[in-house]
């Protein structure tokens, strides 16, 4: 605790945060080092797996869905970040990845799809990622080309690609952002929770990195998605 004890010394932090962070410690210097590290997809799976069953992955999701607080407590969050950051790059990456693959689905979603992907991904029982960026489209998100299209049955068309993705290739679901026309530039964005088993959706690529993590360009050909799977609103596109 002596590294962060400036830090909880500061006023919006309060007891519950504290203790949190004294056991995230504790933890991440007993469960961490023995993980494994030189595959990259086994070792990310091995620390969601972890963090999963020892209750660290309750902070990335509100409590009505098995999580610590009533709503995203960003504290504790960074309190996490910064614990796990400075022992281990990946477990960093995979705690946040969980988070940020979630977190549009906890905000904008439906209950039904909070109760379907939420506490897999509370437990460590299924990986999150967040495709956004594309090769013309990434600080400049008004620019996405990828499109979802009418498709019949109560069903959109994603078609396009996705690249720079995390988690890309091991994920079980992606929150992608596809351009569903209902206004120019980034007014006409809409987000789908898309399995990653979905017919015609493929890791395209495989980006290795300096800095080793799960990282995928991922092309949708004719994936068929439900409209009940858009986040924030419903009806036709």
């Amino acid at each position: 605790m002596a590294i962060l004890t400036d830090t909880l010394a500061l006023p919006f932090f309060n007891d519950d945060h504290r203790r949190f962070a004294e056991a995230l410690e504790s933890w991440a210097d007993a469960k961490l080092p023995p993980l494994p590290h030189d595959d990259v997809d086994a070792a990310c799976r091995a620390r969601v797996k972890a963090m999963g069953e020892a209750g660290l992955l309750k902070t990335v999701v509100p409590q009505a869905y098995g999580g610590l607080y009533p709503t995203l407590d960003v504290r504790a969050l960074c309190l996490a970040r910064e614990i796990l950051a400075f022992r281990d790059g990946l477990a960093d990456f995979a705690f946040a990845m969980q988070g940020l693959g979630t977190g549009a689905i906890t905000l904008f979603g439906s209950e039904s799809l909070k109760r379907r992907y939420l506490p897999p991904v509370r437990d460590g029982k299924a990986i999150a990622a967040f495709a956004l960026s594309e090769a013309e489209a990434g600080s400049d998100v008004a620019a996405l080309a990828m499109t979802a299209t009418p498709d019949g049955d109560g069903h959109v068309r994603l078609d396009g690609e996705k690249t720079w993705i995390s988690n890309g290739g091991i994920a079980d679901h992606y929150v992608v952002f596809v351009r569903t026309g209902e206004a120019p530039g980034a007014k006409g964005l809409s987000a789908f929770v898309v399995d990653a088993d979905t017919p015609g959706l493929n890791v395209a690529e495989r980006i290795e990195v300096i800095a080793p993590h799960p990282l995928a360009r991922l092309k949708f050909d004719g994936v068929r998605v439900p409209l009940l799977n858009r986040l924030g609103r419903s009806g036709d596109c």
